[in-house]
């Protein structure tokens, strides 16, 4: 079974929201990044994000996420959007976790998310979400949407690697605990 991994900028306070307008990068959080998109050959991303990035990664020349996100699977979950034509995409329509499911179903590496902040929070009370990657940035972002609301379900993490890069950003992995 395949996993399915959800990738998120985070602020110290806990917004998940925006992050070009908060977040830093340094080399080290690249490496990171770069040795998780190695790791993927499907994406799944929300309406928004997916409309943002369609409109952003085409023509980007920032490495390697831009020849990643250009190439790679994308599975785009929306009721709203009529068509998905940015390269390798096709929507999600209808039952979303049974499509995710059936993803995971098949053999092949593992299946990212990147943003799509409505989506993972949907996958997450799903439990369809394997592992979690926080890149925590020294900010405090001061508002926007964050990841876990009021009226989450409790539940547990457990943390399978931690690294602290050269300037201060926390990328913490979690392993989600299967009810």
């Amino acid at each position: 079974m395949r996993k399915v991994v959800a990738n998120l900028f985070y602020s110290i306070d806990g917004i998940v929201e925006a992050p070009n307008k908060w977040s830093g990068y340094d080399e080290d959080m690249g490496k990171k990044i770069s040795a998780v998109i190695e790791r993927q050959d499907d994406v799944l991303l929300g309406r928004a994000t997916y409309e943002d990035w369609a409109a952003y990664w085409p023509t980007s020349s920032d490495q390697p996420f831009a020849s990643f996100i250009n190439s790679v699977r994308k599975h785009v979950a929306s009721r709203s959007l009529e068509n998905a034509n940015w390269n390798n995409s096709r929507l999600l329509r209808g039952d979303v976790a049974g499509e995710v499911g059936s993803l995971k179903a098949t053999s092949g590496r593992d299946i990212g998310t990147h943003g799509s902040i409505r989506l993972v929070q949907s996958l997450l009370r799903l439990g369809l979400i394997d592992e979690l990657i926080l890149y925590v940035m020294p900010v405090v972002a001061g508002r926007g949407r964050h990841l876990f609301e009021e009226g989450d379900e409790p539940g547990r993490l457990t943390l399978t690697d931690s690294r602290v890069t050269r300037n201060g950003i926390a990328i913490l992995s979690y392993a989600l605990a299967k009810a």
